[in-house]
């Protein structure tokens, strides 16, 4: 079991037809949210032209005015992660049908900034990762020793520059981990 956002999740494991597997479970996903009016053009969940291999699986849909966000990589595929990710869809949108959550809370749970995609790329260059990295493993090594390098404490310390480390750090965490 995996918890994501407080909710327990089992953890899904595909042994055969990735790819057609993750159109379905794209599919899936589109499917559900059109339930509440949502068209494709309101929702982008980009398929790896291989599906078995460690990737990130993400979902962004425009709902209720707000760009919504929600991606997953903790499985050892692409298709796995993906699953997850329509696992977590379904149910936040199952809770949101039953009224065990308002549009206000369903939104806060997947809200991103307008402008994410910029802050992500300045995230990863102050992380001094590449821009299209997604290992968070060199990014959290890079966050510890720069941390720890301009910590007001220390005696090269730099206030400012050590708040937006812990913010960069903060953004790739919510996208990454």
């Amino acid at each position: 079991m995996t918890e994501i956002k407080g909710h327990e999740f089992k953890q899904v494991f595909i042994r055969d037809s990735y790819d057609r597997k993750a159109l379905q479970y794209k599919n899936k996903i589109i499917s559900n949210l059109r339930k509440f009016g949502l068209t494709e053009d309101d929702i982008d969940v980009p398929l790896e032209r291989v599906a078995m291999k460690k990737a990130q699986a993400l979902i962004s849909w425009y709902m209720w005015d707000e760009h919504l966000f929600f991606s997953y990589n903790h499985a050892s595929k692409f298709v796995e992660n993906l699953a997850m990710v329509a696992q977590v869809i379904e149910h936040f949108l199952q809770s949101l049908v039953n009224e065990e959550l308002t549009p206000e809370e369903f939104s806060n749970l997947f809200k991103e900034d307008n402008d994410i995609i910029k802050q992500r790329k300045e995230a990863r260059k102050t992380m001094g990762v590449d821009e299209d990295s997604t290992d968070f493993e060199e990014m959290h090594q890079n966050y510890k020793k720069l941390s720890k390098e301009h910590h007001p404490d220390m005696a090269n310390g730099n206030t400012e520059k050590f708040k937006q480390i812990n913010v960069a750090h903060k953004i790739l965490k919510k996208e990454l981990a």
